[in-house]
C-alpha cells in the first residue's frame, strides 16, 4: 500500500522535488501506461492545491482521447491543434494558460477552469499524448509549475519506456 506524505505547499519547488520522489515510489516497478497514469492523476490530484481538473489525453493516432484523470466528466476527444491540450501536442511545447478565456480556440470542459498548464508527452517523435491540468483562479500556474509539471512527466515517460 502506497500512503503519501503530506507536502509543503508554500515553496514550489520542493513541493513538486517532494512530489518526485513520491512518484517515483508510487511508479516503481509497473510498466502499464494506463496503471502509472491513474496513479499519477490520483497522487497529483491528492497533493497539488488549487487544481480543478487533472489528467492524461492519449494519441491514439488521429486525435486525443481522454485517459486517467480527476475532476468533473472531460471532453472525450481533442484534435491536434485544438484547444490547449492539441496546441500543446502539436507544437510539441508546454502551454501555460494563465486566462483559458483569452487562449484563442480554447475547449471549455469545465466551466470553472480559468487557468491551465498543459505538457506534451513525447517519447522521441512519437506522441503519446499530453498531461493537463486546470484551475479554477487566473494565472494559477507559474515558470515553477510549468518546471515541476514537466519533470513529474519526464518520471511517468521513464516508468512506461
Amino acid at each position: 500500500m502506497f500512503t503519501a506524505a503530506a507536502l509543503r505547499t508554500d515553496d514550489k519547488s520542493a513541493l513538486y522535488a517532494e512530489l518526485g520522489a513520491q512518484m517515483r515510489g508510487l511508479l516503481h516497478g509497473e510498466r502499464d501506461r494506463v496503471a502509472n497514469a491513474a496513479n499519477f492523476a490520483a497522487l497529483v490530484w491528492q497533493q497539488v492545491p488549487d487544481i480543478n481538473w487533472c489528467g492524461f489525453y492519449f494519441f491514439d493516432g488521429r486525435e486525443l482521447v481522454v485517459g486517467p484523470f480527476q475532476g468533473k466528466p472531460a471532453c472525450v476527444r481533442i484534435a491536434l491543434g485544438k484547444g490547449v491540450c492539441g496546441t500543446a501536442a502539436a507544437t510539441r511545447e508546454t502551454q501555460l494558460v494563465a486566462d483559458v478565456h483569452e487562449f484563442a480556440g480554447h475547449i471549455a470542459c469545465d466551466g470553472d477552469s480559468n487557468s491551465e498548464v498543459v505538457v506534451p508527452l513525447y517519447d522521441g517523435d512519437r506522441l503519446i499524448g499530453v498531461w493537463d491540468v486546470d484551475s479554477p483562479h487566473l494565472a494559477r500556474f507559474d515558470a515553477d509549475d510549468r518546471a515541476g509539471m514537466e519533470a513529474l512527466c519526464a518520471i511517468y515517460l521513464e516508468s512506461i519506456a
